[in-house]
């Protein structure tokens, strides 16, 4: 491990930490100007987490220390998901401990503690949010994962830094797997993200809400805890999006000059993947809750059809 590997690592924790509110606050502007109504600050995010670090944190009277320290732990697991994920160099410490499969344990691992925080307390809202997110989650994951093994049977390999390298390096070259597996990720971090057509980020109506009705509990930093895990969450997604089907501009093992040049590759992409994002809310409308396994079922078979179209193409 040389002085450029720590470096890379340390600045892709930072960089997560620092752009997850501005990728959330950049979404929430383009998705109000495409729905002609006025935007919130570029800046509004930031502004909720400072007002909500500085409010007391109100606990109800049978809350176990589950329910505290949950706001931590998934933090904590989103952050780790960040560092994983190659988004401006490819010379990653932690990738040799952690691949694809990893990454995805992550995001269950953070799914089952919000759950089992939500119904920690009693309430109905939040036994109903946790069923409903550990559906999605039972859904979501196996379609993440064969839409990530698509992408590993190509580099033959599960470390997201090595098929980066393998996809960027190679003469560009039109893959039918990928191409499915692109439609079926989309699918997919749209119902994990919480955001239309599956749920409503902006809404608060009980027969419908899923993410909120996890953390109507929460306040002060722990809801902050939360709030900023949700923005990571989104990062982690637009960034794995982006390892898998544009990794071009991602610096390779060893080469400070070439990081320098990857961060405002990395923020013009995520611009115009967070303006495509608003695009899809505002033209797509929420669809039943009842219809949301039929929509997961079809990315998971997407993306097990693109996994057999690389294997019959490979042969």
């Amino acid at each position: 491990m040389t002085w450029t590997g720590f470096l890379s690592q340390f600045l892709e924790i930072v960089i997560a930490a620092a752009l997850a509110p501005l990728l959330s606050g950049w979404v929430n502007q383009w998705r109000a100007w495409l729905q002609n109504r006025s935007a919130p600050s570029l800046l509004q995010p930031y502004r909720m987490l400072h007002k909500l670090f500085n409010k007391d944190s109100v606990l109800a009277n049978n809350a176990s220390p589950l329910f505290r320290t949950a706001p931590y732990l998934v933090f904590g697991c989103m952050l780790l998901a960040c560092a994983i994920i190659p988004t401006l160099s490819t010379d990653l410490p932690l990738a040799p401990a952690a691949d694809a499969i990893a990454l995805v344990g992550l995001f269950a691992l953070a799914r089952v503690f919000i759950s089992l925080a939500a119904m920690d307390i009693g309430t109905a809202f939040g036994s109903m949010g946790a069923r409903r997110e550990m559906l999605i989650g039972f859904l979501a994951e196996p379609a993440l994962l064969m839409v990530l093994f698509s992408a590993s049977l190509i580099s033959q390999s599960t470390s997201l830094p090595t098929i980066v390298e393998t996809l960027a390096q190679r003469e560009f070259t039109i893959y039918p797997a990928l191409a499915l597996a692109g439609v079926a990720f989309t699918m997919v971090s749209l119902a994990e993200n919480a955001r239309v057509p599956v749920d409503n980020p902006a809404t608060h109506l009980e027969l419908t809400m899923i993410h909120e009705a996890l953390i109507l509990e929460y306040s002060g930093r722990h809801l902050a805890l939360i709030e900023w895990a949700v923005s990571l969450k989104l990062f982690a997604y637009s960034c794995i999006g982006l390892a898998l089907f544009f990794p071009w501009g991602v610096a390779r093992a060893q080469a400070p000059v070439e990081m320098l040049l990857a961060l405002p590759v990395l923020m013009g992409k995520l611009a115009l993947g967070g303006f495509l994002l608003a695009l899809l809310e505002t033209l797509n409308a929420k669809m039943r809750i009842f219809r949301v396994p039929e929509y997961l079922g079809t990315a998971f078979l997407l993306s097990v059809i693109g996994l057999l179209v690389h294997l019959l193409l490979a042969h």
